[in-house]
């Protein structure tokens, strides 16, 4: 990637910085956490302005509704977006991030006219039905069945960990197609409304106190065939698409706002008092602030790598395993050490007390952060795809 801006791109900015500059304050406040009506409508709008002003699928290929933009355009959208608080994707990153991209690989002609217009446009919100209570980290020991008749699928099983199940419209499913076979071969990817008789959705309380994710169980539900995206019992080939675009770029708009909080921190330690100094007094906090900045700065500079490669290719590699590692553990010492300037502090905004600007946005960080080693595939399956696909060791026995 060429890191120097051409007269396009710096138009573009400016484009970009003079509609959020008229479109932002015209916002007002985003509802509340547990309002998924109104939070829904929230990010559904936003979305929607998105598609009227011509930036929804920003990288997303023009053929298919989206920008086309170059990997240094899609960058720069998301650095101003996120300099000028924008609203996240919220409940659009499932569609946005994961099951848009693989349907632009995968999916027929057919499939690509019903929902990527769609997504783009806010009017559908996606979930994701691959982990289950038994089969996590190792995907692949997936037991959702699906049973072939005539023209159906007919579903039973239990999935885990759905973000936004209970107010999606569609879920990217995996499926067991064929028990017989090895288990990363049996497997297929699925297109399932959520409106089908017998599906069951139950929302799952996080430590956070948050309840987007859903546990979902299927009681033979009856998926059309026409609904599968790629070939039957090839759904593990499809779904390694998707983990491509969940691990190589969807965390990208989370790296700038880290990045963002990091400098917060800086800030916060000099507003902390205690025995007649500030914690940036400290020499040993400003050396960690100094060299969480530096890896931060690595992180984004493999972003760029990784988005680009996935321009010349149509979707990242291995490298966003790299990052989703990494990122995991830097993410991990930064909150703990909020946590060690907040001392004491730390343990009333836990409990919601004192002043948020203080440094609750740290201590909400330190639980969240307690699933980054987890979420889109745990950092030993990272490890062992680093180790198999990029430095070519042998697979584990």
């Amino acid at each position: 990637m060429d890191i120097r801006f051409s007269a396009e791109e710096i138009a573009f900015r400016d484009e970009l910085r003079d509609w959020l500059g008229e479109v932002l304050p015209t916002l007002g406040d985003p509802p509340d956490r547990d309002d998924w009506t109104a939070r829904r409508k929230w990010d559904m709008g936003w979305q929607r302005k998105l598609y009227d002003a011509g930036y929804a699928g920003i990288n997303w290929p023009s053929e298919f509704g989206g920008r086309g933009s170059t990997p240094t355009e899609h960058l720069i959208f998301l650095e101003e977006t996120t300099r000028m608080g924008a609203p996240y994707v919220g409940m659009n990153f499932v569609a946005q991030l994961h099951a848009g991209p693989t349907l632009i690989l995968e999916a027929t002609a057919e499939q690509q006219a019903r929902h990527l217009p769609a997504m783009l446009k806010g009017e559908e919100v996606w979930c994701q039905g691959f982990s289950e209570p038994n089969a996590g980290s190792d995907l692949a020991s997936l037991s959702t069945r699906a049973i072939r008749d005539g023209d159906h699928y007919v579903v039973t099983g239990q999935k885990i960990w759905t973000s936004f199940g209970h107010v999606a419209d569609y879920c990217e499913l995996l499926v067991r197609t064929d028990q017989e076979a090895p288990k990363h071969r049996g497997i297929t990817w699925l297109i399932c409304p959520m409106d089908l008789p017998g599906i069951e959705v139950r929302p799952i309380t996080t430590v956070a106190g948050s309840s987007e994710f859903c546990e979902v169980f299927f009681d033979e539900v009856r998926i059309p065939v026409e609904n599968r995206v790629g070939d039957e019992n090839d759904g593990w080939r499809v779904a390694m698409v998707t983990f491509s675009f969940e691990r190589g770029t969807a965390f990208i708009s989370e790296l700038l706002g880290t990045m963002n909080q990091l400098a917060e921190m800086a800030e916060l330690a000099r507003g902390i008092r205690r025995n007649g100094s500030t914690a940036w007094d400290d020499d040993e906090i400003r050396r960690e602030i100094g060299h969480l900045q530096a890896e931060y700065d690595a992180l984004w500079a493999l972003t760029k790598r990784v988005v680009s490669q996935a321009q010349r290719t149509g979707m990242p590699g291995p490298g966003g395993s790299v990052f989703k590692l990494y990122y995991a553990e830097v993410k991990k010492r930064m909150a703990d050490l909020a946590h060690r300037m907040l001392e004491r502090g730390a343990l009333v905004l836990a409990e919601g007390g004192g002043d948020e600007q203080t440094g609750g946005d740290m201590v909400a960080s330190r639980l969240y952060v307690l699933s980054l080693s987890i979420a889109a595939g745990t950092s030993e399956i990272q490890r062992n795809i680093i180790g198999e696909r990029i430095l070519g060791l042998p697979k584990e026995r």
